[in-house]
């Protein structure tokens, strides 16, 4: 099949009316890619509001023939229960995931296609840019940390790779990796808790990796999308709530994959780009350039916060631990409940 004819059904999660204008900015960013969508599916996690307000402002769209559907989480809530329930309503040969308050630059889709020429080709992830809400990046706020706030990091590499996972919110997956996973694992990640877990995206690319041996995943640098950054999350203090809770996930994934293969891509990240981040960071205040002596602390109290979470995390985890994953079909919409 010509790259020019494949079909993408692209997922949105949403789940708050706080972000309609970025929710609407989303969905244009879709509706004009230079490779056009089969479909939008916007899945609404357990906001009646939100669903009721979302179908009222896609019905035109619908009676002029373009796929833009909303649907209900089908699932427990969560982000993970709302990717399965897109997944299950999805007619295209590929999926493909944007976050709610992101907006996806014109050829996304395309190169994420080109990727796929090759059959081996499982899934397809892309650079995740940060927009900030203050206009440019806090003086103190490390590059490699990045991922706290939803974007691609320092340490990933560049160009069209081989990667271990995919990063959930610029993402593309083939149909039948969820054939072969049963899609998202539940109890890790975002759950409409406070508390900013992460890491589903990873311990499912994990499991594609064993499920087909000879898949292959990758991350194509040119597939950009730029991500809001609200004010919020330009704080110290958010930063150390993310790390804590990346921790958190990690052990989960740990606990679910095995530490072997949880924690691979983090072992070289740890002992060589953040050793690195370090230094650079003192490097630039010793020579009075602004914020390198806060980036250093900053990388320092990331990894400190994000151990103490993975500890915290792990010994629960020895009395068992609340996730599971299962066949996608549970999340048809219009299921109730159930767990994937």
């Amino acid at each position: 099949m010509s790259r020019y004819h494949r079909t993408f059904s692209v997922v949105i999660c949403v789940y708050t009316e706080d972000r309609w204008q970025d929710i609407l900015a989303a969905v244009e960013s879709v509706r004009a890619q230079s490779l056009p969508a089969l479909e939008t599916l916007l899945v609404v996690d357990h906001n009646p509001a939100l669903l009721n307000r979302l179908i009222e402002e896609f019905t035109e769209l619908r009676t002029r023939g373009e796929e833009v559907r909303v649907l209900a989480n089908a699932g427990p809530r969560g982000l993970s229960a709302g990717r399965n329930t897109g997944i299950a309503a999805a007619r295209g040969e590929f999926v493909a995931f944007l976050d709610d308050d992101a907006v996806a630059e014109r050829d996304w889709l395309r190169y994420f296609a080109e990727s796929y020429d090759d059959p081996r080709v499982m899934a397809v992830g892309g650079r995740t840019r940060p927009a900030w809400a203050s206009g440019r990046r806090p003086a103190w706020f490390p590059e490699e940390f990045d991922w706290v706030v939803g974007c691609t990091y320092r340490g990933l590499p560049h160009g069209r790779v081989p990667v271990r996972n995919v990063l959930g919110g610029n993402a593309s997956f083939r149909r039948s990796a969820f054939d072969a996973t049963g899609g998202f694992a539940t109890g890790i990640g975002r759950d409409g808790d406070k508390r900013p877990l992460g890491c589903e995206e990873t311990e499912l690319c994990i499991r594609l990796g064993r499920a087909l041996p000879d898949a292959v995943l990758l991350i194509d640098d040119r597939a950009v999308i730029h991500h809001k950054v609200p004010a919020g999350r330009e704080r110290f203090r958010y930063f150390r709530t993310r790390t804590y809770a990346e921790g958190l996930s990690k052990a989960l994934v740990s606990h679910s994959v095995g530490s072997a293969k949880g924690l691979e891509t983090e072992r070289r990240y740890t002992t060589r780009v953040l050793p690195a981040g370090v230094a650079r960071g003192l490097r630039d205040a010793l020579l009075g350039r602004p914020g390198g002596a806060g980036r250093a602390g900053a990388i320092v109290t990331g990894v400190a916060t994000a151990a103490a979470g993975y500890a915290m995390a792990s010994v629960r985890t020895r009395s068992g631990v609340a996730f599971s994953h299962g066949p996608i079909a549970a999340y048809a919409p219009g299921a109730e409940g159930g767990t994937p």
